[in-house]
């Protein structure tokens, strides 16, 4: 962790936040994609279960009915997850194999924070760089245009977050409240130091 000179490390700021950029290559991290599958798989099986209950209840549910459905079922859900997974490497295109991500961290709350896809990293540092030079007067204004225009944004309240689970591996956090599942990058360097902040200030969460 490093209190000045903004790069893609976590850097604590005058206004009292730590802050950094993180830029997920989107083929090489497979997480984003694993998440995908989850939400198809959840909602596959939910659709499963609801149309064998139906079958059960009006005709009857015998082995070879069951696995003359379900066999068709698991042939529709092989096909969407190819179309998944083409759909995700066209997103991965066109965000150009990657996208960059601000992550804000406080005692109270952390922010995931998407830029939009013409901002770059470099330029994500630069107006990083300007607030952190605004120390002497008024911290949190300086760069706040290209901070502040972020196309989607995720904040997690850490006393509320139930769960934590590290995945060192791809230089993840999954930060788990009940109707909030957050996704926080960390780079390798400072992955302790931000799992050890979030242990400390999430006091109702489960730690894996």
């Amino acid at each position: 962790m490093k209190k000045q000179s903004p790069d893609s490390r976590v850097t604590l700021y005058p206004d009292g936040k730590y802050r950094w950029v993180y830029e997920v290559p989107m083929l090489k991290n497979p997480s984003i994609l694993i998440d995908v599958y989850k939400v198809l798989g959840i909602s596959f099986g939910l659709v499963w279960l609801f149309n064998v209950l139906i079958i059960g209840c009006e005709d009857g549910l015998t082995l070879d009915s069951l696995w003359g459905f379900s066999s068709g079922f698991l042939i529709l859900m092989a096909v969407f997850a190819v179309i998944g997974y083409v759909a995700y490497v066209i997103v991965a295109w066109t965000y150009g194999w990657k996208y960059v991500v601000l992550f804000e961290m406080d005692e109270k709350e952390i922010k995931h924070q998407q830029m939009p896809l013409q901002v770059k990293k470099a330029k994500v540092l630069g107006a990083l760089t300007a607030l952190a030079g605004a120390a002497a007067g008024r911290p949190g204004v300086v760069g706040t245009g290209i901070l502040a225009s972020t196309r989607f944004s995720s904040t997690s309240i850490l006393e509320n977050v139930a769960r934590l689970i590290p995945c060192r591996r791809m230089n993840l956090i999954k930060v788990n409240q009940l109707l909030n599942k957050n996704r926080i990058y960390v780079p390798e360097e400072d992955f302790d130091f931000v799992y050890d902040f979030l242990c400390q200030h999430c006091t109702k969460a489960k730690k894996k």
